[in-house]
């Protein structure tokens, strides 16, 4: 590709190794922002630059990224950089940050002459790390292409969903499907544990039939069955923020969705429970009885 300097902004979780392998992979000049100093320094031993403030990062910055935890969280932080747009600059937003604010961003962009993508991302740290994400890109063809050998860098697969928004509206929908069969899990789990039978022998038979699926083989054999849920990963408070938007949106069109229902009160349990900070998979020690569940008036 013709020769960009590359901003990253925002190297939380996922964003610290996606920025990672951009430095490796893409043969780029990349430049690199976040709140706190230590990933910034970690970074450069891998060659992305460090900047001291957002301003410094976009006055070089061809191709801006963005991954931050929250919908308003990138619309507090384009309102930040929109007078330092420049003509010609394309943003990238990692984040699943919701269709109203792809729109709204898209607009105040293209005003300024730049251009906007959003592309959220879906898989696990793991997936992060190794460069194997699926990337869900909302946006003009034209420009997804310009920047796809950077996102390349990040993905194994890269689907172009429609205009701006459609990547987060797949994005979000995934999740909700997603979370809806780690719910499912967690009570296969529950259930096999509370009769006595072996819940490694049925994950893994599980793994051979029609109840196989990418939940089962991530969430439930690397994270229920043996229960490891870390805080640094993607907590029951930011899932529940994903699933915040489907729920919404379900509302807006009128269509019941119980299972989403069910998955909320799941999460709202963990988080009453003090694990909002851990894994979401979490969920499943909610109801096996591991973490004690809230009645239902504290749910409310």
């Amino acid at each position: 590709m013709t020769p960009k300097t590359i901003g990253f902004i925002g190297l939380g979780v996922m964003g610290e190794p996606m920025c990672r392998n951009l430095a490796r992979k893409s043969g780029q000049r990349v430049l690199c922002y976040d709140l706190s100093p230590e990933p910034m320094q970690r970074l450069l031993e891998h060659g992305a630059q460090p900047c001291t403030d957002t301003s410094e990062l976009m006055k070089t910055c061809d191709v801006v990224m963005i991954c931050l935890p929250s919908g308003k969280a990138v619309t507090d932080l384009l309102a930040l950089l929109l007078p330092q747009v420049r003509s010609g600059q394309i943003f990238v937003d990692l984040s699943t940050s919701g269709l109203d604010v792809a729109r709204n961003a898209q607009a105040q962009l293209e005003r300024k002459g730049a251009q906007f993508i959003d592309a959220p991302i879906a898989r696990t740290r793991e997936a992060a790390e190794n460069g194997s994400l699926s990337i869900m890109v909302g946006g003009h063809a034209a420009c997804l292409e310009e920047v796809r050998p950077l996102l390349e860098c990040l993905a194994t697969d890269i689907t172009h969903c429609g205009p701006i928004g459609a990547g987060q509206i797949t994005k979000i929908l995934n999740n909700m499907v997603l979370f809806q069969t780690g719910l499912a899990l967690s009570e296969a789990f529950a259930i096999a544990q509370r009769s006595g039978f072996d819940a490694n022998m049925i994950f893994n038979t599980l793994t051979k039939g029609s109840g196989d699926s990418f939940a089962l083989r991530n969430h439930g054999m690397k994270s229920i069955l043996p229960g490891q849920f870390p805080t640094r990963a993607f907590s029951v408070q930011y899932a529940r923020k994903d699933l915040t938007y489907a729920l919404a949106m379900a509302a807006q069109l009128g269509i019941p969705v119980l299972g989403a229902e069910a998955v909320d009160e799941s999460f709202a349990c963990a988080i009453a429970e003090g694990q909002g900070d851990r894994y979401w998979p979490v969920i499943s020690r909610v109801i096996d009885g591991s973490v004690q569940a809230p009645s239902a008036g504290a749910l409310s």
